[in-house]
């Protein structure tokens, strides 16, 4: 028996795997961030989640602030593509702004941890990485739906000015969602029934019939 015999030859990673573990990696620092606070997490701590060496991880990553970065940047592009297929959709300018905020309002419960770091940062996390994104992205998925707001603001619908309605709406569903993934012990209304009578009430007390 040869020494390469008893020596098992060094598996290459088949395609895909590094994109897959990548994303692993991005799963768990959004746990280990909202949970140990981004102060609190380690590249250690986000290696040993997905069995990797620091060492290993720093081949995906060169630190912490680019992997926050990039959690955030893509809770704003998934937000930014919502956006942009509904404004595909048949349809008025108030069907399409319902949409958008349905679409929003999903993401935040779908995706809590991102949820979390894009929108309800504190000032190290924005300095980190979450503002960098926002301004990358987040004004790009603000005017999306500001767009729409100004679409009824010309058609007369509006009882007040474009750019005060858009944040008024959207300050509307950030507290939905905000509060119930941040209050999970509260004894909330069904997540549909709440997230539908916060949309139809943000567009009825806004705007003209």
């Amino acid at each position: 028996m040869t020494a390469e015999t008893l020596q098992p030859r060094s598996r290459r990673k088949p395609k895909g795997e590094g994109h897959a573990r990548r994303a692993e990696i991005l799963a768990a620092a959004e746990r280990i961030f909202v949970e140990h606070g981004y102060e609190g997490a380690t590249i250690r701590k986000i290696a040993d989640e997905v069995g990797l060496s620091s060492t290993a991880l720093y081949m995906h990553f060169a630190e912490k602030s680019e992997i926050l970065h990039e959690i955030c940047s893509r809770a704003f592009a998934s937000l930014l593509e919502a956006n942009e297929t509904v404004s595909c959709e048949p349809g008025g300018p108030e069907a399409r702004l319902r949409l958008m905020l349905r679409a929003y309002i999903d993401f935040g419960f779908k995706n809590p941890n991102a949820y979390r770091l894009a929108y309800m940062t504190r000032p190290i996390e924005l300095r980190e990485g979450a503002q960098s994104a926002a301004r990358e992205l987040g004004h790009e998925l603000y005017r999306s739906f500001e767009r729409v707001v100004e679409e009824l603001e010309v058609a007369g619908r509006l009882r007040g000015d474009a750019r005060t309605t858009a944040q008024a709406m959207w300050a509307g569903a950030h507290g939905v969602v905000s509060l119930m993934i941040t209050k999970p012990y509260f004894e909330w209304a069904p997540r549909e029934a709440l997230a539908t009578a916060a949309i139809e009430g943000l567009l009825g007390g806004l705007l003209n019939p």
